[in-house]
């Protein structure tokens, strides 16, 4: 186990038959009911992770300004979380100046070859 200060007390109130469930777990495997729920959270957190509609929720809160980087990274991982930032980046950048065409201009300047698609 990690030690106290990476650890937050957490309190809930929970369904009293799911908590006997979780102690009558945690007696079978010799363990505590602390251990059993931090088991079950971190496989249905792991299950999520790779959810796509999961992800998409993730980003449109991280575009949104909900949640920072560093929590993106703990819910989808490092890979996913800096494709987000790099997205997002784009999404708040100036578009590119650049020009609207010339229409009077002909962009191909002569002959141009034609394909036949049956041949």
């Amino acid at each position: 186990m990690a030690a106290d200060n990476d650890h937050k007390r957490v309190h809930f109130l929970s369904p009293e038959d799911l908590v006997e469930r979780a102690d009558a777990l945690a007696e079978i495997m010799g363990t505590d009911r602390t251990d059993v729920i931090n088991e079950a959270l971190q496989e249905f957190l792991d299950e999520r992770t790779d959810d796509e509609d999961f992800q998409q929720r993730v980003a449109e809160a991280y575009y949104d300004g909900r949640i920072d980087h560093d929590l993106v990274e703990a819910l989808v991982g490092a890979e996913r979380a800096r494709t987000f930032e790099l997205l997002k980046a784009d999404l708040e950048s100036d578009p590119l100046d650049v020009p609207e065409p010339d229409e009077s201009v002909d962009i191909y300047d002569g002959e141009t070859a034609e394909v036949d698609p049956t041949e």
